[in-house]
């Protein structure tokens, strides 16, 4: 680019000659149909780098990657029609026990784990090396695109899709430097050479364009780092329950590939209170309206005890992590003594919601140290307990505990627990067979009540009502990556839209009775703008208007200019094949 045309070298000198003993040899061989046929080569294949060489190119086009992004969209559909283990492993065990011919072909295709299914994660690792392959070398030409010289003038202004043209009375130089002026005053990169001003700005819109999908990268990254080094937990906190960060205490753990359990950080937490507010009146009776759980939490043991009101929404960070209000329940206080009157049980039990609306819950109360042998309950709890219509059983009309009521069915016998084979703390295990049921061992208890087991069995006891949150742990090391990357992913999508690149050129020349002819013309990134006739107005100084725009012809495209380099320097920046300037 940087050489004239005068220099010859002898590298050109050497293939013209080649080209004239070329033509002599050429006109004294035979005749193309007196000459022996050759053999023809044979095509060979592009080999094994040519077809890595071509996946590549495919793999990094943006068709591939929208065709990809369009994939983790379709992906993710199942997430929400079938239940996820990570989120509930119980109505994940329902649904295979519901549908015992469909779920172990849904499970064989990872579709209760969506998202830590391989074929989800090869999906995502494509898009991820697509969008790389396809932005970085964009920005690289785009920032190469920056810093060289505005494109030379066209030899047709005329032709652009705006230009105009006018005479002054001064020379040629003082209007280049009068164009370079008024276009820096404008904030455009100015070039003047050959008798020509050449300008150029809009490369923002570019950028922000670059910006939205180096930030939709950094998005992706950042997933990939919580799912790395992140982990997510649900507990069950009864009110006066205490909770220590370890992994025994979880009812629920999903650590990320990378996550060990050294890493959990050593807080704790307990639950003072907790309170549900529901709608009392009108068609949304029930309907709960606020959950609000008093909590205390220290960051270490040694640490100062700090308090914490946990709302929805407004979660408690603590150690690392977040702490989130998941669901809530009832949890009934039980004394249950043996047939020596010795205390078999003497705790809260948390209760199981039979149906969400007015939380109609069962539970069950397991006394393995209980005297002659051991004993088990299984309950129903009403929180707001009333007759049906019919009369003929108890049904909850409200899920606050207003009137509280348990229905108490006995079992003795062994539970199994000292088998050492575990068993869930919500279902008896062996009844009928190592668990006897006990002969008129129904009751209905109210808070207080007791109900001596007959036989001499043992007494349970209904001392009162409590109840508890579940919370989800969740320590995301990407979450502020991504926060930043999706903000930064909105300001460049808005700024592709709102900034256009915009190119104008100035040429002045002698023309008759010794005046300058100028002539200007303006190229803009989609509809032209009404800046062009305020460059002119500038550019004519005051008390000009500025002319009416002169129109491409009929017969030829406005967008083409006439040389083969403006045509070229049309298209946005990342997309032009020649963006150096001309000379």
């Amino acid at each position: 680019m940087g050489e004239t045309t005068d220099e010859i070298t002898d590298e050109a000198i050497a293939a013209a000659e080649g080209a004239e003993a070329a033509e002599g040899e050429a006109g004294t061989r035979a005749p193309t149909a007196r000459q022996a046929p050759g053999e023809v080569p044979r095509p060979t294949g592009i080999g094994p780098l040519g077809w890595l060489r071509w996946g590549w190119r495919q793999l990094t086009t943006m068709r591939t990657a929208l065709i990809l992004l369009f994939l983790v969209a379709l992906g993710a559909v199942p997430s929400s029609i079938f239940p996820q283990r990570d989120q509930a492993p119980e109505k994940v065990a329902k649904y295979v026990e519901d549908h015992k011919t469909l779920a172990p072909w849904l499970d064989r295709f990872s579709l209760f784990d969506v998202f830590s299914a391989p074929w989800f994660a090869a999906i995502y690792i494509l898009l991820f090396v697509s969008l790389a392959g396809c932005v970085v070398p964009r920005a690289v030409k785009h920032y190469r695109s920056m810093r060289a010289r505005p494109p030379a003038a066209p030899r047709n202004l005329g032709r652009l899709p705006q230009s105009a043209s006018y005479e002054t009375d001064d020379a040629p130089e003082d209007v280049l430097a009068e164009a370079r002026r008024v276009l820096r005053g404008r904030r455009f990169r100015v070039d003047v050479s050959g008798g020509a001003a050449s300008a150029e700005k809009g490369y923002l819109g570019e950028t922000g364009n670059l910006l939205f999908h180096l930030a939709l990268l950094a998005l992706l990254f950042a997933l990939g780092l919580g799912n790395l080094f992140g982990y997510r937990g649900n507990i069950l906190l009864t009110e006066g329950k205490s909770f220590a960060n370890s992994l025994s205490q979880y009812d629920d753990f999903k650590p990320g590939r990378a996550f060990g359990g050294d890493d959990l950080s050593p807080f704790s937490i307990t639950l003072d209170d907790f309170t549900a507010t529901y709608e009392t009146k009108g068609d949304k009776r029930g309907q709960a309206t606020d959950f609000h759980a008093k909590i205390r939490y220290r960051n270490s043991p040694g640490a100062k005890e700090k308090s914490w009101d946990l709302r929805l929404n407004h979660p408690l960070k603590v150690g690392g992590a977040k702490l989130y209000l998941l669901g809530h329940g009832y949890a009934p206080v039980f004394t249950v003594r043996d047939g020596k009157g010795n205390i078999a049980f003497q705790d809260a039990v948390p209760f199981l919601p039979m149906e969400p609306r007015n939380l109609t819950s069962e539970g069950v109360i397991k006394a393995p140290d209980a005297e002659p042998e051991q004993l088990a309950f299984y309950a129903i709890l009403w929180p707001t307990a009333m007759a049906s219509e019919d009369r003929k059983q108890i049904v909850s009309a409200f899920p606050g505990p207003i009137r509280p009521v348990v229905t108490i069915s006995s079992f003795k016998g062994d539970i199994g627990l000292d088998s050492g084979t575990p068993q869930s703390v919500y279902k008896l295990e062996g009844v009928g067979k190592t668990l006897q049921p006990v002969k008129d061992g129904q009751k209905l208890l109210e808070p207080g009540e007791s109900f001596k087991l007959p036989g001499n069995a043992g007494t349970i006891t209904f001392d009162g009502l409590r109840e508890y949150t579940t919370m989800s742990v969740n320590r995301d090391p990407g979450r502020l990556p991504a926060l930043v990357a999706a903000v930064l992913a909105v300001l460049g999508v808005a700024t592709s839209f709102m900034v256009r690149r915009r190119r104008v050129w100035v040429r002045a020349s002698a023309g008759k009775g010794g005046r300058t002819v100028v002539e200007v013309g303006g190229l803009t990134l989609g509809n032209p703008t009404s800046e062009f006739d305020d460059i002119v107005t500038a550019l004519r100084g005051p008390g000009h208007e500025a002319p009416e725009a002169e129109p491409a012809p009929e017969n030829e495209p406005q967008n083409e200019p006439e040389t083969a380099e403006t045509e070229a320097e049309a298209g946005p920046a990342g997309h032009d094949p020649d963006t150096e300037p001309k000379e």
